[in-house]
């Protein structure tokens, strides 16, 4: 089974997802996709986006990238593609179960920038009281849905290059072959 990625993927950052890949008989191509990371030479109609953390899609969603993405999701609409967005999240809460499954539990999430602080004036102040909160990130992504379509998914680091492949629509037969 072949799998297209993305050029602009950086190389050396998705070994988890290339060794299960290459373990389950995956090869990779590599070439310039229209919109996200990862699709099938086959059928191109559903691409999958990869974030490697949840502070990844704040920037894209709520920061500087928020354009480019805009434009992204607005292009795979455009051309008739279902665009997932698979964020890879390994948040943990005091008890060591994993915080965020999905879109609905980003409430639960906080923000590592508002826990850094500076002195100012000799008092320890947030250095960015306006970070996204879960909360904010939440109501944007479910308006990025609503406006563009696009799917936000939740996975953990090292169920990745699975799912990758569950929600092309291959089952491990398939990549076996």
């Amino acid at each position: 089974m072949i799998l297209l990625c993305d050029t602009r993927q950086q190389a050396g950052r998705h070994d988890l997802k290339e060794y299960y890949w290459a373990a389950h008989g995956v090869e990779i191509r590599r070439t310039k996709l229209f919109v996200g990371d990862y699709t099938l030479p086959t059928n191109q109609s559903i691409c999958i986006d990869t974030k490697k953390d949840i502070q990844e899609i704040v920037g894209d969603i709520c920061g500087k990238q928020h354009e480019r993405f805009r434009n992204e999701c607005l292009r795979a609409q455009e051309a008739g593609i279902k665009l997932i967005v698979l964020i890879e999240d390994d948040t943990v809460d005091e008890n060591g179960r994993y915080l965020i499954n999905d879109i609905r539990d980003l409430h639960k999430w906080q923000n590592p920038r508002k826990k850094i602080r500076v002195k100012r004036d000799g008092q320890w102040v947030q250095k960015y009281p306006n970070a996204t909160s879960g909360v904010s990130l939440k109501k944007a992504m479910i308006t990025m849905t609503v406006r563009y379509g696009v799917d936000f998914q939740f996975v953990r680091k090292k169920d990745a290059g699975k799912r990758i492949l569950e929600l092309l629509g291959v089952n491990n037969e398939e990549g076996n072959q």
